[in-house]
């Protein structure tokens, strides 16, 4: 991803973008520091989920560790969820925003992700979708074809193919 990609990111942060993300982290009952603000207004405005490199480029202000504390306590809450790579990075996504104000903790977990094999953008798929009902058969089966005693609780589905941008 382009550098100057993530720095407009940061300098296009709406003031209802830093209003929505306030009040997610109060309806969380997390206390709101500037790391975690801006953090969650960087996530909420990308469309794709985004790796700690890329947050520290657009948030050049915060360090290393402070950016990594901020991101364990967003995903602890349920404010954001990391999806691993194939190249074994971490990216984060706040998932549905639609959801995440009102959902519980964790619910935003569970929806399905988009991999572009050639820009390697992941992208959070919309609950919404067919896709969902899809994740639902998937389990039922699993758990049909688990060993006694077994119990699955989650399935991580990736799609994997060419993003829009990449398909041109």
């Amino acid at each position: 991803m382009k550098t100057s990609r993530i720095n407009s990111i940061a300098a296009d942060i709406s003031p209802t973008g830093r209003q929505l993300a306030e009040s997610m982290l109060r309806q969380a009952q997390v206390r709101v520091t500037d790391a975690r603000l801006s953090v969650l207004e960087v996530l909420l405005e990308t469309h794709s989920a985004l790796s700690h490199l890329e947050i520290q480029d657009a948030l050049q202000e915060l360090d290393r560790v402070t950016l990594y504390r901020a991101l364990d306590c967003l995903t602890d809450a349920g404010l954001a969820h990391k999806i691993t790579g194939d190249d074994r990075i971490f990216r984060y996504s706040t998932g549905n925003e639609k959801l995440a104000v009102n959902a519980p903790r964790g619910v935003q977990h569970q929806h399905a992700h988009f991999k572009c094999s050639l820009c390697s953008r992941v992208f959070c798929l919309d609950d919404e979708q067919p896709v969902s009902s899809l994740k639902e058969q998937l389990q039922a089966t699993l758990q049909t074809t688990l060993a006694k005693g077994f119990q699955n609780h989650d399935i991580e589905l990736t799609i994997k193919g060419w993003c829009a941008d990449c398909s041109k």
